[in-house]
């Protein structure tokens, strides 16, 4: 026996059972779900995030006219947007090193620098200091003869870290070395390989950079 109640018009065919109509409601509910669904992105792309600013930046060499969320720090800017990886997200609290760039030649935590504060600024990243032949950076192939890496996760923002602290003039001593390349973590403890990396990349890379600014 049917224990589902059928409802009857008083002289005309069945009318909606109760699982027909609470199903039909259901069917009709995900529809509506979906086509919002597939509106929102169309919505979000013509319609920016509110205080939204039109932010120019150069980074590798490259111009990027970008309209970027006050809130976006710059790490995530240059993965998700510019599809630039090479800097890590380890901690994002700025307390690792693994998301170090450069902006007009200074290393920063990108993690903790807001994008649009690189606005008209020269952004460089690991991805961008290679010769454009493709021969790697004398930092970057001293890191490589001297294993100065295990995982690799924590290397891009390593050498970066270690080419600044190079300009900086930083440098000079096994002691100076340890100090200012003390923000950047090696999960994986290679950290001797990091010193005798730094050690002898420093005399070559302050060559080219003299003959570069001569």
């Amino acid at each position: 026996m049917n224990d589902i109640p059928t409802w009857r018009a008083a002289d005309g065919p069945p009318a909606l059972s109760r699982r027909t109509f609470m199903m039909t409601t259901a069917a009709s509910a995900g529809v509506a779900a979906t086509c919002d669904a597939l509106a929102a992105p169309t919505d979000a792309a013509v319609k920016p995030h509110a205080g939204s600013q039109a932010t120019r930046v150069i980074v590798n060499g490259k111009p990027h006219e970008l309209v970027l969320e006050p809130r976006a720090s710059l790490l995530d800017v240059l993965r998700e947007q510019l599809g630039l990886t090479g800097a890590k997200k380890g901690c994002d609290h700025g307390q690792c090193g693994a998301c170090t760039v450069h902006v007009d030649g200074r290393r920063v935590a990108s993690c903790l620098t807001l994008a649009v504060k690189a606005d008209g600024c020269a952004v460089t990243t690991i991805e961008g200091i290679e010769s454009p032949d493709g021969t790697l950076h004398p930092m970057q192939q001293a890191f490589v003869d001297h294993d100065a890496l295990q995982c690799g996760y924590c290397t891009p923002g390593q050498v970066m870290a270690a080419i600044a602290c190079v300009r900086e003039g930083h440098a000079t001593s096994d002691a100076q070395i340890r100090e200012y390349m003390s923000g950047n973590l090696c999960r994986c403890g290679a950290y001797a390989g990091i010193l005798e990396a730094i050690r002898e990349a420093a005399p070559q890379l302050r060559r080219s950079e003299g003959a570069r600014h001569a």
